[in-house]
């Protein structure tokens, strides 16, 4: 029998999977932590907030969807710096779970996607601080493409995001 996949009021697939702190998918009836809501609206600074508070709670899976909740509200003016967040984010879930290669791509991307965001006139939203969040990805990027996962110990897989 082929299981249907989970779908919301709308019709939109949807995964009602239970997830562990990492953001792995558990079986059907296990105990997981707790989702972010798919529906959440947060503003930059309420995003930013959240986002620190699972970075520091060590679930950078979570943190990794409040910033793309942010990428998917912003404007055509902030949406590639809310993108190259969620990236950095979902580098760091790559690096918690042992995925070396998807670590490096995925906060090199992040990275290069902050360092490179500027656009005149538009001053950087929620209080971030980008300087640090591109190096702090691209530290970690260096260092688990030389020694592996073993890197990327927790306390590296919770950058500041604002100064």
């Amino acid at each position: 029998m082929t299981r249907s996949r989970d779908r919301d009021e709308r019709g939109r697939a949807r995964n009602a999977r239970p997830r562990d702190a990492a953001g792995r998918p558990l079986p059907r009836g296990a105990a997981g932590v707790a989702r972010v809501p798919e529906d959440l609206v947060l503003t930059p600074d309420q995003a930013v907030t959240e986002a620190q508070r699972l970075l520091d709670d060590g679930m950078p899976f979570g943190a990794h969807e409040v910033l793309e909740g942010a990428w998917k509200d912003a404007g055509d003016d902030t949406r590639e710096l809310w993108r190259a967040l969620a990236q950095l984010a979902v580098g760091l879930t790559h690096a918690q779970r042992g995925n070396a290669r998807g670590a490096v791509s995925l906060l090199r991307r992040g990275a290069d996607g902050i360092a490179h965001w500027r656009v005149d006139g538009v001053p950087v939203p929620a209080g971030l601080d980008l300087d640090a969040a591109a190096a702090h990805a691209e530290a970690l990027a260096d260092d688990v493409e030389r020694d592996g996962p073993a890197a990327a110990t927790p306390g590296r897989l919770r950058p500041r995001l604002r100064g």
